[in-house]
């Protein structure tokens, strides 16, 4: 289905929201669909395409909402495995000229000192989003004309065969007229069993990990190569360990785990592109890893990358 190209400023109801259910047999999600006029999320921060408020595997949830106050465009009113693009172009254009966020389309630079991903941008081109179901997968194809950086963009959301894994497929290729020189990460708001952020879960590396001793925080540990939650989170409290450090150039560091040691649920993120960088960020009822990777694509060229999740149990 092709998707029309004008904005809404009113919330959709939950009966209203275009969504989907995919499932292998072993893992059960449903997935939120863009749509311009009633899409769950239609801020500019995040991609569109592939926000998950459900994922089920053996009795256990992972995804889900942790925000207290939900609007369209809200930033950070969004769930799953969603990813963001750092922007392009808005450097260099003026007041009132225009930017691109992949998977967001073409915005308008306001009056101000200095992009803010937290701030809603409006709008002038949402490109077009087409969106393909099968029974098991979904893939959405956004499309965006632009003279420096037009581009078509293919997301699939997979569940493997019989596998508790899900894997997010990415191919960019760049229509405009200058290099897209990016970085896209993925947020992974993880909402175990919907359970409060405290002591039994870890997130484990296969690297030691280097963390600015200004960012030492009382709610969580970095030793050795796990982060660890030390007490329960309370309402209002987040933490933040900045810019963690020690993967190398290896394709290898790309390997997380998530583990909730008091349900018993856990999950394994890798990449098919080395980290460059490296986030932990949690608050009361989201745990949130978060690697970029780099993205450089010559005109008329295509980048793809690859992330792929493997659910499991802690009795496995």
């Amino acid at each position: 289905m092709m998707l029309a190209a004008t904005l809404s400023l009113q919330a959709p109801s939950q009966g209203e929201i275009p969504q989907a259910v995919i499932s292998n047999k072993v893992i059960r999600a449903r997935v939120y669909l863009p749509d311009v006029q009633a899409g769950y999320y239609r801020g500019t921060r995040f991609d569109w395409s592939g926000v998950m408020p459900e994922l089920e595997y053996k009795g256990h949830s992972y995804f889900g909402q942790w925000f207290e106050k939900y609007d369209p465009f809200l930033h950070d009113a969004i769930m799953g495995p969603v990813e963001e693009f750092a922007q392009m172009g808005y450097e260099k254009a003026d007041t009132g000229g225009t930017f691109v966020k992949i998977g967001v389309g073409t915005l308008l630079k306001p009056a101000e000192d200095r992009y803010n991903r937290f701030n809603y941008y409006k709008i002038e081109d949402p490109g077009t989003w087409e969106v393909k179901k099968k029974s098991g997968q979904i893939l959405f194809v956004h499309q965006l004309e632009h003279k420096d950086y037009g581009y078509k963009y293919e997301k699939t959301v997979k569940l493997a065969n019989g596998k508790p894994v899900l894997e997010i497929i990415h191919s960019l290729e760049n229509r405009g007229e200058k290099t897209i020189e990016t970085n896209v990460y993925n947020h992974n708001f993880f909402v175990i069993d919907g359970r409060y952020t405290a002591p039994g879960l870890k997130v484990i590396f296969p690297f030691e990990l280097k963390i600015d001793s200004t960012r030492i925080s009382k709610l969580a540990e970095a030793k050795d190569n796990t982060i660890t939650i030390t007490r329960e989170f309370v309402k209002g409290e987040t933490t933040n360990l900045g810019s963690i450090t020690g993967f190398g150039a290896d394709t290898a560091d790309y390997d997380i785990r998530i583990e909730n040691h008091n349900t018993g649920a856990g999950v394994r993120i890798t990449g098919d592109k080395p980290i460059t960088r490296l986030i932990f960020w949690a608050s009361l009822k989201v745990l949130s890893p978060e690697p970029y990777i780099n993205i450089r694509i010559e005109p008329g060229e295509e980048f793809r990358w690859k992330i792929r999740y493997e659910f499991y149990t802690l009795d496995n």
